[in-house]
């Protein structure tokens, strides 16, 4: 074991001291600028954590555009909803096309993403989005305001549209606008929100549910216990699933983190879902029934690729059938993107700790925004809604991810997945929940950095925290954040100008700095303006009212991601100065 032991760390040192490592600024490369803590290993066992934490995406956005109805044409018009056998029989190879196009964009978009950027964030066609593009662009079967392939057409144009803002800064811009507590605040709703997708049936273990009168309800009953509206009737907390998924993939995953076990993640999912594959088990994944018979088909072909017939390159450029409907989808496509895949990049590049505490940036910020952008418009190539950053990248984060080297093995993964479909597309959802509120755990450590000292830094960021899981949204939760946090300061503001600033909070002095001119370098096209230096990761510096000079720095918690993911301490909050010369 001791000379496995120092085989592995001499493999991390000689890929670390190679070219290899240096461009991915392993720690030991000698780049100025390496990740600490970063080791090939790491990065590859990290890879693989994200991986089977977001294998699901294959399945799951399979299923969710099969019921868009894709290129299907349905013969009878009348039929709402189109249930004719034909266009059944159509609607099995776009299902399959589907799992092709999630893997296969999956995979490119993680490797291009991690290559470009040297973030350990993953990149796939994202949940919530495709369920909009599905439901409501769409619409069940293609009942929406909006065909199949000009909802691509929108897709594809959004990502161009992103591409604009990114390269002038306005995408980065607007997230430095953000006050630093509602930052905090986002990774800690975004945890939340994995919590609630790993307590949930289609994607974690089925502990809660929805129910009447009150909004959620205890579960873990049997999926035949479960009436119309997925509300548990009876045999509450008895669905062996549940349990198997609790104790191995999350008692017994716990357990092995406590002893710092690498693999810990891993070795919890591989276990419960290997459990999971025999047929005559009380929580088998394949049940004989007819879905159960299905999957079970599907996964005793163990190797097989099946090809895209049906929905590569089928954009239709005949905007005019349905401008207005296209403009609408075509907003709503890019306002939620932009909050949304904004506020999980920035969180997961925090968590990861290359947020740079000065200019509230991190490294290659144009590019990654750059190339989330364009991984939209080729997304939609093979047929599918928007790609996005996943938040699911905070489980290969918490094994050890720094690089790029973390996404590039995620995006390996799901290309390989490509010929092993029928073994990734049957990780049951039970075996990955309890990761996915590990993940919430590690994620909710960020609360301590929220500014809890006033009312006016603290409720929107309790408001951003509580409205992600219960809206299912990061961009809503982030929308309503923003909305009190300018609501409740406006208003304080107004107080305090009305009467001469002679009526304020009297715990005013704790409140976070902030300011319209946020800190770090603004977008080139007022450096042009304004003449400001463009100066690397420095402040950006501006004259007050008073002609003296007023500095602004971020929220001091954004640290080295080793320090914030292992030490509990709380680190003690920057301070700011005003014009006035008063350290708040």
């Amino acid at each position: 074991m001791e000379s496995f032991m120092k085989s592995t760390q001499n493999l991390d040192l000689n890929v670390s001291k190679s070219t290899f490592g240096r461009v991915f600024r392993l720690d030991g490369s000698g780049h100025p600028k390496e990740r600490k803590g970063s080791k090939f290993l790491n990065e590859i066992r990290a890879g693989l954590t994200t991986f089977f934490t977001m294998a699901y995406i294959i399945a799951v956005n399979a299923s969710i555009l099969r019921d868009s109805g894709a290129t299907c044409v349905c013969q009878d018009l009348k039929d709402v909803g189109c249930e004719e056998m034909q266009y059944s029989s159509c609607l099995i190879g776009i299902g399959r096309d589907m799992i092709t196009a999630t893997a296969a964009v999956g995979g490119i978009s993680s490797i291009v993403f991690g290559f470009l950027t040297n973030l350990p964030v993953a990149v796939a066609p994202g949940m919530g989005m495709n369920a909009y593009f599905t439901y409501q662009v769409v619409g069940y079967h293609g009942t929406g305001s909006v065909p199949y392939s000009l909802g691509l057409t929108a897709v594809f144009v959004e990502g161009f549209i992103f591409i604009a803002l990114s390269l002038i800064g306005m995408r980065q811009w607007l997230v430095k606008l953000i006050p630093s507590s509602i930052k905090c605040a986002s990774g800690v709703g975004i945890g939340m929100f994995l919590t609630m997708i790993g307590m949930s049936y289609s994607a974690g273990i089925g502990l809660v549910t929805g129910s009447y009168p009150t909004p959620t309800g205890i579960g873990g009953c049997p999926v035949q216990y479960l009436d119309k509206f997925g509300v548990c009737k009876s045999h509450k907390m008895t669905s062996p699933s549940m349990w198997i998924g609790i104790m191995c993939g999350g008692v017994l995953t716990a357990y092995l983190m406590a002893y710092k076990f690498k693999a810990a993640i891993i070795i919890g999912i591989s276990i419960t879902s290997i459990l999971s594959w025999p047929r005559n088990t009380p929580f088998t994944y394949f049940p004989h029934n007819t879905e159960g018979d299905a999957r079970f088909d599907f996964f005793k072909r163990i190797i097989y690729f099946h090809p895209i017939k049906n929905t590569l390159m089928a954009q239709d450029w005949n905007i005019s059938a349905a401008n207005r409907h296209f403009i609408l989808a075509l907003f709503t496509f890019l306002y939620v993107d932009i909050i949304d895949a904004s506020a999980t990049l920035y969180s997961m590049a925090r968590f990861s700790g290359v947020v740079d505490p000065e200019s509230g940036d991190f490294p290659r910020s144009t590019l990654a925004y750059c190339s989330d952008a364009a991984l939209i418009s080729i997304g939609s190539l093979f047929g599918c809604s928007p790609v996005t950053t996943f938040v699911e990248s905070g489980a290969g984060i918490a094994e050890g991810g720094r690089t790029g080297l973390t996404a590039i093995t995620t995006g390996a993964c799901f290309l390989i997945s490509l010929f092993f479909a029928p073994i990734f597309a049957s990780i049951p959802p039970w075996a990955t929940g309890c990761t996915l509120m590990l993940v919430g755990c590690m994620m909710m450590r960020q609360v301590v950095f929220i500014n809890w000292a006033y009312i006016g830094d603290a409720l929107p960021a309790f408001i951003t925290i509580v409205t992600m899981p219960f809206t299912y949204s990061v961009s809503y939760g982030l929308i309503a954040g923003l909305f009190s946090y300018m609501a409740l300061n406006i208003l304080i503001y107004l107080t305090k100008k009305a009467s001469g600033d002679r009526i304020e909070p009297p715990d005013m002095d704790n409140a976070e700095y902030w300011s319209v001119k946020p800190g770090g370098n603004p977008p080139w096209f007022i450096r042009v303006g304004k003449k400001v230096k463009h100066d690397g990761i420095k402040a950006w510096p501006w004259k007050s009212g008073d002609g003296v000079l007023e500095i602004q720095s971020m929220n001091g918690s954004v640290t080295n991601g080793d320090r914030e993911l292992d030490e509990t301490k709380s680190l003690p909050r920057s301070r700011e100065v005003s014009y006035a010369g008063r350290a708040r």
